[in-house]
């Protein structure tokens, strides 16, 4: 059982990896179609206040993932190897051909699938399912909503000035909008990872002396062990540098043609979304939240200047993440178990 758990944590900071290998194009996809960062530069922006979010926010969300979703007490390694399995196939096909889902969804498909299909509907907590299904459709109405507002603010209060000195302003203001929004990545994406890792450590504490003595104290029941914070936000910021340059080029140049100011009012309007769940314990997507507030700016400039084909190709995706990785990975979970007698 050990092996089984320890291979589970492996691939749970793998997922951890891919998720801020894709959404590393979330944190710094405006600032490069800008221009105000190389590429490289941005990535290691991002990454720093991926990891400062660790002194920051609390592990509110990572409770929810946890114990928000489904019931902790059904919950085995094998559920969880079967989810992030199933999750970490369906990023890895999506970064690969530069789609950029939410990588947080894909986790929770792969969650809710092993457990649906074994427990039936009654392990799943449907308040904290329904919750995070509301903010599917909420958090790039609000990213698109508040991104609009802060455009249409800003082109009111510099109307009269010199569009380049415009620009030389927001440039580095944008410096300061991407550090916040990567600060609101982190606090929510690396978060998700923590939640599973910590269900699976406390479905199996109190039956493995190791694990209870070393890595999770069955003790105090559920909670987010600090070595386990460090680990995932590391491991997360680490991802980012990599970065996903296919999905970086299709948020940053497939949406909307973007300037400083138009990238620092999205970034701002993102950010402000994300540290808001995140204090509130909601896991939403960072990729459907600067998704649309890259939309809300474009608008700005007309219906037309939004790219809406690219911005179909984005929604097909987000539709299909949950239900795909809940039937693979409730598969694979099926698959196993008649393979190892579960």
């Amino acid at each position: 059982m050990l092996t089984v758990v320890i291979i589970a944590i492996i691939i749970a900071l793998l997922f951890d990896f891919l998720n801020g290998m894709n959404d590393a194009a979330n944190s710094i996809a405006t600032i490069v179609s800008t221009k105000v960062l190389s590429p490289g530069v941005a990535v290691l922006w991002a990454a720093f206040w991926n990891f400062a979010a660790f002194f920051i926010f609390g592990v509110h969300v990572a409770n929810t993932m946890g114990k928000g979703i489904v019931d902790p007490n059904v919950v085995n390694p094998y559920i969880i190897l079967s989810a992030l399995i199933g999750s970490v196939v369906w990023v890895w096909i999506c970064t690969h051909y530069g789609l950029p889902i939410s990588v947080s969804h894909a986790l929770i498909g792969g969650l809710i699938g092993p457990v649906w299909l074994t427990y039936g509907s009654s392990a799943l907590v449907v308040t904290g399912i329904i919750k995070i299904a509301v903010f599917i459709v909420l958090s790039p109405l609000i990213g698109m909503i508040l991104s609009f507002i802060f455009m249409a603010i800003t082109m009111r209060l510099f109307k009269h000035k010199h569009p380049l000195k415009v620009e030389g302003v927001f440039h580095g203001l944008q410096l300061f909008s991407s550090a916040i929004f990567s600060l609101g990545h982190g606090g929510n994406d690396a978060q998700k990872t923590m939640g599973i890792i910590a269900i699976l450590l406390y479905s199996v504490a109190g039956t493995n002396d190791f694990i209870s003595k070393y890595l999770f104290d069955s003790t105090m029941g559920f909670h987010v062990p600090l070595w386990l914070t460090i680990t995932c936000y590391t491991v997360i910021a680490l991802g980012t540098i990599t970065g996903g340059w296919k999905v970086i080029k299709t948020l940053g140049d497939g949406l909307a043609k973007l300037k400083p100011v138009q990238g620092f009012c999205a970034e701002t309007a993102g950010a402000a979304t994300l540290i808001g769940t995140a204090l509130g314990g909601i896991p939403v997507s960072t990729t459907h939240t600067i998704t649309g507030s890259i939309i809300g700016v474009g608008i700005t400039k007309g219906i037309k200047s939004v790219r809406w084909a690219t911005a179909k190709n984005i929604v097909g995706a987000w539709i299909f993440t949950i239900p795909c990785t809940l039937l693979l990975s409730g598969l694979i979970y099926l698959l196993m178990s008649q393979l190892l007698n579960l």
